[in-house]
């Protein structure tokens, strides 16, 4: 468990799966948590068990990641709500698979918008309280895919590869303000949407992966609250692979 007492946190994509275990880890050590979603009801459950799993206070906050307007609104309400903004987590995200022939010019479009420009406009926003009060750790969700690219994810992988560099674009620009930039790049996890997927299909990703399993949403959000806590003080521009060895 890390000490998050005192230090606020923005979880985006917070109500289900990867990013409500960063929630409720970040919960664990104390956090002030701001939560978003384009779940509502999900998200309000996740809320509650955050105050269950010991968060000093937990809010709701229902905007679009891809509205720059909306994000700097939402930036300004938890800083003046919680006193401070220390941790972003960058974790919503939307994948629309299909082979790059047949992929539609606007599901490539939503999927950039969410998952890169939605980070952008939230890292953006967020520096501007983070590097005045000389503090801060924003951790961006990637992807393996990212790296190592998959056939029918053109949109998704793209999306996440670009999400790497900017991660070191911006640690490069907000070091000499003691904010720290990092990227965290799950391989297969077992959420809802890899448990949709037919058996055999699982014993085969599974197969793939020298660890012979599917990662947990638990996995990832320890690696995060990590990298987001002060026993990370020293690290910043990297890209953390948590993929079972799937890609090294």
């Amino acid at each position: 468990m890390y000490d998050f007492k005192g230090k606020t946190a923005l979880v985006t994509g917070a109500a289900r799966g990867i990013g409500r275990a960063i929630a409720l880890e970040l919960a664990r050590g104390g956090a002030n948590l701001a939560l978003n979603d384009v779940n509502e009801a999900a998200a309000k459950e996740a809320v509650e068990l955050a105050l269950q799993a010991g968060a000093a206070q937990a809010k709701f906050y229902p905007f679009d990641v891809a509205d720059p307007a909306a994000c700097n609104a939402a930036v300004d309400s938890v800083v003046q709500a919680f006193g401070g903004l220390h941790v972003l987590v960058n974790n919503a995200g939307i994948s629309i698979d299909a082979l790059l022939m047949r992929l539609k010019d606007e599901d490539w479009k939503k999927t950039l918008d969410i998952n890169l420009t939605g980070a952008f406009n939230l890292m953006r926003a967020a520096s501007r309280p983070m590097m005045k009060q000389r503090a801060g750790s924003i951790v961006n969700i990637a992807s393996v895919v990212g790296e190592m690219g998959n056939a029918g994810q053109a949109a998704y992988s793209a999306s996440k590869g670009a999400l790497i560099a900017l991660t070191k674009t911006v640690a490069r620009e907000l070091a000499s303000r003691s904010v720290r930039v990092n990227a965290v790049a799950p391989g297969f996890i077992d959420t809802p949407m890899t448990q949709a997927l037919p058996e055999a299909t699982r014993t085969k990703l599974a197969e793939a992966i020298p660890l012979t399993r599917l990662g947990t949403p638990q996995d990832i959000a320890d690696c995060v609250a990590w990298l987001a806590s002060e026993r990370a003080s020293y690290v910043t521009g990297a890209v953390i692979r948590v993929n079972g060895g799937m890609y090294m």
